[in-house]
């Protein structure tokens, strides 16, 4: 190749800073880890305080925790901690809320990464050698873009997040809760609720979330189908090249409109969904409504013992994640896990109806083996669930 050709698989290699610089983004794997850290900093912190949560605010949560975990353990009949140990409660900021669960999630998201990377590359390879460098440039810097994507989200969500859990997975850390507890604080301010009370009621969620969640049906089963459902995302290269089209340069909102592009995961990493996600849908769905309607049965039994029957702390919760939830739908989008309004109903009438038939201490073999898990048809059916798992 003659010094004034283009060589389209490096369309910088003749200009040092950018050779290296391409070099650089072509060996970072499927997504860049230090982008999507540096931007989940910054999308949690954001333009306000991220306090560092005092000595006798961390002893506080662990003394209400104490209290609340033995109420969930003796709900459940689950154990809260790690080989039956106590769970420690972790005061925390929002960016280390961001830092921790990006690493917690980091397995999934490193397949989402690797399954938008594939493609034919026989097929792909264009006759027009500035199509074939504009394609191999994208190329390299979509590793950037998946990081740059992955870390606002995860940033954005960090922003409004109360505790550990606010999407049902299970955290490979099961000796501690992470706690946000300037944003309980915050929260329990704007809302008018009693600061100790919300304190409570998000100690109980997080504890039952933990329990649940560190079960068998979750971690060797919701997980392995969360994982497959990841992993079968496929590209469209032309989703954000279309979408950027249809911005009107000449708009006063054009800026805010590419923000808008930047900071949607399904366009900014052209994930197109597949009929394998199709297919798993439905499963996912009836899992996931099941195990939300266990922690929300769990939780509401234990804050009424704690709190009383009319606190209206969960309702509170549930409008504030309605108000300021878009990124948390998305990384749901994203993993496959759906909470809307209707499926948490969905579940809880579930839960609702095995306690009338068969009573609340039917509930823990839900979760004691992936093949308790409700299917689509049981999970509208509890009467079904109980047949086929012949509870009676």
């Amino acid at each position: 190749m003659s010094d004034g050709e283009i060589n389209p698989s490096n369309p910088f290699g003749g200009i040092p800073f950018f050779n290296d610089m391409m070099r650089a983004m072509a060996g970072q794997g499927p997504l860049n880890w230090d982008l999507a850290q540096q931007f989940a900093q910054l999308g949690a912190v954001g333009d306000s305080s991220d306090p560092e949560p005092d000595t006798t605010t961390r002893l506080a949560f662990n003394s209400l925790a104490d209290i609340a975990d033995m109420h969930v353990r003796a709900v459940t009949s689950l154990s809260t901690g790690a080989n039956d140990t106590h769970t420690e409660i972790l005061t925390t900021t929002r960016a280390r809320w961001a830092h921790r669960t990006l690493t917690d999630l980091r397995p999934l998201f490193t397949n989402l990464a690797t399954a938008l990377q594939s493609h034919d590359t026989v097929s792909d390879v264009s006759d027009d050698p500035m199509a074939a460098m504009m394609a191999n440039l994208s190329t390299m810097m979509a590793p950037a873009m998946m990081g740059m994507s992955v870390g606002s989200m995860v940033g954005a969500l960090a922003n409004h997040a109360l505790g550990q859990y606010e999407i049902p997975l299970a955290r490979p850390h099961t000796s501690e809760i992470l706690i946000v507890s300037s944003s309980i604080d915050a929260f329990a301010t704007e809302w008018e609720i009693p600061k100790d009370d919300l304190r409570m009621w998000v100690l109980i969620h997080e504890l039952s979330s933990h329990a649940v969640l560190a079960a068998p049906a979750i971690t060797d089963g919701l997980t392995a189908l969360v994982q497959a459902h990841v992993s079968a995302f496929r590209p469209d290269p032309d989703a954000l090249m279309s979408s950027l089209t249809d911005v009107d340069p000449n708009s006063t909102d054009a800026m805010a409109a590419v923000q808008s592009l930047f900071s949607n995961p399904m366009v900014m990493m052209g994930a197109s969904r597949t009929s394998e996600q199709e297919a798993l849908a439905p499963v996912l769905d009836a899992h996931v409504a099941a195990i939300s309607g266990y922690i929300d049965y769990v939780v509401d039994t234990v804050s009424a013992r704690l709190l009383g029957g009319a606190s209206p702390i969960a309702e509170a919760v549930r409008r504030r994640r309605v108000q300021t939830g878009a990124n948390s739908h998305l990384v749901e989008q994203l993993l496959g896990i759906s909470q809307t309004r209707a499926q948490q109903q969905r579940g809880r009438a579930f839960i609702d109806g095995i306690v009338e038939r068969e009573g609340a201490g039917t509930l823990p073999a839900l979760v004691s083996a992936p093949g308790n898990l409700p299917t689509p048809n049981e999970i509208d059916a509890p009467g079904l669930w109980l047949a086929r798992l012949e509870i009676q």
